[in-house]
């Protein structure tokens, strides 16, 4: 299924008022990671940022314990029928916050080279382990790299289009 498609089973199977807004659904090979938009508290505008920030983090913890039932239960419906994992996430105000996600271990061999600079990065202490310092390169290309990015995964979607309409696809 398209990435499209899970993000429409999911706008339609949500409990109605779960989220002010379905912001976002991200597909990989192994998980599914659902964020969705929840309403800010309302504050008084002298309020410290310190103050306005510990209540953003209350409200989304209060959404998390309230809802947890509701989300398991989609979450196990959507896991046998896509072979994924679920993972969920909120938006409250400017805050992102991800409850659970998958954390995959990927298998790379690399030359010297590219071993060295891992090896600087945790002799740096920048990273605590070649693993970890890997994770720090591939968020680093992804901050710095994020049009190109966008940009290579909508060709992917046309892709996938031109694959699908191909020679052997169902005929309608």
């Amino acid at each position: 299924m398209t990435t499209e498609e899970i993000r429409g089973w999911f706008a339609g199977r949500l409990p109605e008022g779960l989220f002010d807004d379905l912001v976002e659904v991200t597909v990989d090979r192994e998980e599914i990671t659902v964020i969705g938009r929840i309403p800010a508290p309302a504050l008084a505008e002298d309020v410290s940022d310190a103050e306005r920030a510990a209540t953003v983090e209350g409200r989304i913890a209060e959404f998390r314990e309230r809802t947890r039932g509701d989300r398991m239960k989609v979450a196990g419906e959507a896991e046998r029928r896509f072979e994924r994992k679920v993972s969920w996430g909120v938006e409250c105000g400017d805050t992102r916050a991800l409850y659970t996600h998958v954390a995959a271990p990927v298998m790379t061999r690399l030359r010297q080279p590219e071993r060295r600079v891992l090896d600087l990065l945790v002799a740096g202490g920048v990273a605590r382990s070649r693993s970890d310092a890997l994770g720090w390169c591939v968020r680093l290309v992804q901050q710095h790299s994020e049009e190109w990015l966008a940009d290579l995964r909508d060709s992917l979607v046309q892709v996938e289009e031109v694959r699908r309409r191909g020679p052997g696809a169902a005929s309608a």
